[in-house]
């Protein structure tokens, strides 16, 4: 998906929030899967359909009419390290240059910068209840500002819903959104006929998995939409059977709900 999309939709969005108004939104952490080593990261959606950003450790703060610029990105600093161990990332030059913020600050320096963009402010328009760190945060530089009120300084006094606002946008897709779309939809429906084909009594469940994904990857679609289904027998009435570790057997229903993913 080229920047200039992602643009349009920031700019959609600050029509939304309106002047006098802040939107924040946090991308999605890591997960730790056992000792050092973490889950396959997949960025939030909502977060990602704003920014096109997929690395975590990120806020996106939006402010309509904000002269020095209205989006800004608080995210890692670049450190060559992590780089050499575990591969390229943005930094801050990246968010402004590949990633179009009008600012970019240090994730570690949002307590400190923070407070000040939401000075007299109306609303925050951001996803309550999803990041209870944010939501605590959030809270915590309100009650800051709220302590200066004696300095002319006035603290947001309504908070909303910014979800509200993001899924009624992504109700209506582009025709950049049609052709991912449409790209992930022909590679998946060509794996369900690999796995027809593919299937014989003796086989496990989770190799017509295997075949599946081979599919999705082979054609440069890493990612699964969601854990595939593939039900052998009474497996195929278990509504969201993922196990796939039985075998097939002559005359067997085999159920498989499973699709690919195309840049988020």
């Amino acid at each position: 998906m080229k920047q200039v999309e992602f643009k349009k939709r920031r700019k959609q969005l600050m029509k939304r929030i309106g002047q006098g108004n802040i939107g924040l939104i946090g991308s999605a952490s890591e997960q730790t899967r056992n000792r050092d080593v973490s889950y396959p990261f997949r960025q939030d959606s909502d977060f990602y359909y704003l920014t096109g950003f997929n690395e975590p450790e990120a806020l996106a703060v939006f402010i309509p009419g904000r002269p020095q610029g209205e989006y800004i990105l608080f995210c890692r600093e670049f450190d060559e390290k992590k780089a050499l161990w575990e591969g390229a990332h943005a930094g801050l030059m990246g968010a402004t240059k590949d990633y179009q913020a009008d600012d970019a600050f240090p994730i570690d320096d949002i307590d400190d910068i923070l407070p000040g963009l939401l000075e007299n402010k109306g609303k925050v328009f951001y996803p309550m209840g999803r990041d209870s760190d944010l939501d605590h945060s959030l809270m915590d530089w309100i009650n800051h500002l709220r302590g200066q009120t004696r300095s002319g300084i006035s603290a947001p006094m309504e908070l909303v819903s910014l979800e509200h606002i993001v899924h009624e946008m992504r109700l209506i897709k582009s025709p950049a959104e049609l052709k991912l779309m449409r790209k992930a939809a022909e590679i998946s429906a060509q794996a369900h006929v690999k796995a027809m084909q593919f299937s014989r009594p003796g086989l496990f469940e989770y190799q017509v998995e295997a075949e599946i994904v081979h599919h999705f990857m082979n054609n440069g679609l890493r990612a699964v939409a969601y854990p595939s289904i593939v039900a052998a027998g009474k497996n195929a009435c278990t509504l969201h059977y993922t196990e796939n570790a039985d075998s097939l057997k002559a005359g067997d229903l085999l159920l498989i709900d499973a699709g690919a993913e195309c840049d988020h």
